[in-house]
């Protein structure tokens, strides 16, 4: 019951179709907390919950390295499973889960993740149409200070789905996988670890080559000097007004005990996020995809179109949070009226690059992709 939770609450309470039955945590006093706020029923772990007959479906939004075992759990016990990404940290984890969802008939997809996002859909569908000719050249870059927020020790340990590739590059090759349909052939990156201080994975450049001769460039550098909210219009993640300065977190984290780091990291969950519309359009960093016949990039508010016309702005729409898609998806799949996006295969493929960017940024060899699925139609 951390950030993640909190911010997926306000898209479900939106909806008249899904009631909160049962909340699960390890704190007693977050669960009861949040179990009195939704009227149900605080829950200490997660084989109590999956006995529950008024439970259909589960939000996993534990440590990565927990994914795994919770999913199948969840799979066998007949529930539907929406889990957060990265949706593991290996590949064999990855299909296993995928597999205990086949087995048991159940719905398991995998998100929030930003191709959620309004303007990388809006990409997706003018790319799609034709209209500026095929996708040839793609980036997206982002410089934030995610090293130097508040971390449980497993968010900084790669081995347990930890560091800057396996949980910000998770949404960076979801993004570009959508824009380039998919099916990415192979990946040569380097990875960075420059901080002795914070040993982690804390930034990296990647490059990707997909089927068809597209080619894409990550890079994201997570050390919190420059931020790139300076070339987003002052917007963050999420579309709000980005207020951190460049280089603070940096600093009061440096009289941090592990301890106090810890109370940290529960304090920066805080309280539920409220359901209001942020002024801007999400920005995953900055993006950029150059088609054939003209670019494409985010405005404030939508998308910029470039062609030999000059500059066209299109409005996209604000009236949802980046969250209640990623619920729309998963009620419209259980309810078979759409086949999902964000299914477990899909979710496999961007785990898969980000796996071989660290074997890459190791091994300073490119590396061939085996798990790749295109994106499905009409979808």
């Amino acid at each position: 019951m951390g950030a993640a939770s909190r911010q997926l609450l306000p898209a479900v309470e939106k909806r008249a179709d899904i009631r909160i039955t049962a909340i699960c945590d390890p704190l007693a006093a977050v669960r009861e907390s949040m179990a009195a706020r939704y009227g149900a029923r605080p829950v200490a772990d997660l084989e109590s919950l999956l006995a529950r007959d008024d439970v259909d479906a589960v939000y996993i939004a534990t440590p990565t390295d927990l994914h795994a075992a919770q999913v199948v759990a969840a799979a066998n016990a007949g529930k539907h499973v929406l889990c957060e990404k990265p949706m593991a940290t290996t590949l064999d984890e990855a299909q296993a889960m995928i597999d205990a969802a086949d087995r048991a008939g159940v719905v398991f997809n995998v998100g929030h993740s930003h191709s959620y996002d309004e303007p990388y859909r809006a990409m997706r569908e003018l790319i799609a149409s034709g209209e500026l000719g095929r996708a040839r050249l793609m980036h997206n870059l982002y410089y934030s200070d995610w090293v130097y927020r508040p971390r449980r020790p497993e968010e900084l340990d790669e081995h347990l789905g930890g560091g800057i590739t396996f949980r910000q590059g998770a949404h960076q090759f979801d993004i570009l996988r959508l824009l380039g349909g998919g099916l990415v052939k192979s990946v040569r990156a380097q990875t960075f670890d420059w901080d002795p201080q914070r040993p982690v994975i804390g930034a990296h450049s990647v490059f990707l080559t997909f089927e068809d001769g597209t080619v894409a460039t990550a890079i994201y550098n997570g050390y919190g000097a420059f931020m790139s909210s300076e070339i987003t219009y002052d917007a963050g993640e999420v579309g709000y007004p980005q207020t951190v300065a460049p280089g603070s977190t940096r600093a009061a984290l440096k009289a941090a005990t592990a301890e106090s780091e810890a109370q940290l990291k529960v304090k920066r969950a805080g309280t539920p996020a409220e359901a209001q519309l942020a002024p801007n359009q999400p920005f995953f960093g900055w993006t950029i995809v150059s088609c054939e016949g003209g670019d494409i990039r985010q405005s404030a508010t939508g998308l910029y179109v470039y062609t030999e016309r000059g500059r066209e702005e299109r409005p996209l729409r604000l009236d949802r949070t980046t969250r209640d898609p990623v619920i729309e998806e998963f009620v419209d799949t259980i309810a078979g009226s759409r086949r999902a996006l964000h299914d477990g295969r899909w979710a496999r493929a961007n785990l898969e690059v980000c796996v071989a960017t660290i074997e890459s940024g190791r091994t300073g060899r490119e590396i061939a992709l085996a798990h790749q699925v295109a994106v499905p139609r009409g979808t």
